[in-house]
């Protein structure tokens, strides 16, 4: 839970890196809360106001936590646009998404890895 908090303190942060566990436990707790969002949604009967709040308020911390998941693997932010391509630009994007992050420094920061290591 942690991880989905950490991307919100940091609202619209588009600089550093973000490793890949970083990424996708903030896109774990981003699908569950959206899940809740519909469920709650739709027993209110208020489909799909609560759900469009919810999408609109993380807007801006998933494009951050995005383009400094892309930064970790060396790549600028501008691919994020790549994904408007049909199919190729999304399969692309998950594929370095997924990718390993530069394993040192970068022109976006220090790896981020480094951060964590166990003492």
């Amino acid at each position: 839970m942690h991880w989905y908090l950490d991307v919100l303190k940091q609202y619209a942060v588009f600089n550093g890196r973000a490793r890949r566990q970083e990424y996708w436990m903030y896109a774990l707790f981003n699908a569950i809360a959206a899940i809740i969002a519909v469920v709650l949604d739709l027993v209110l009967g208020t489909f799909p106001i609560i759900t469009v709040i919810y999408y609109l308020a993380i807007l801006l911390p998933s494009l951050g936590v995005l383009v400094r998941r892309l930064h970790d693997t060396g790549r600028s932010g501008w691919w994020v646009l790549f994904a408007a391509i049909p199919l190729a630009g999304a399969i692309t994007l998950l594929v370095f998404l997924v990718s390993e992050g530069e394993r040192s420094a970068n022109a976006y920061g220090p790896d981020p890895k480094s951060e964590y290591s166990p003492a």
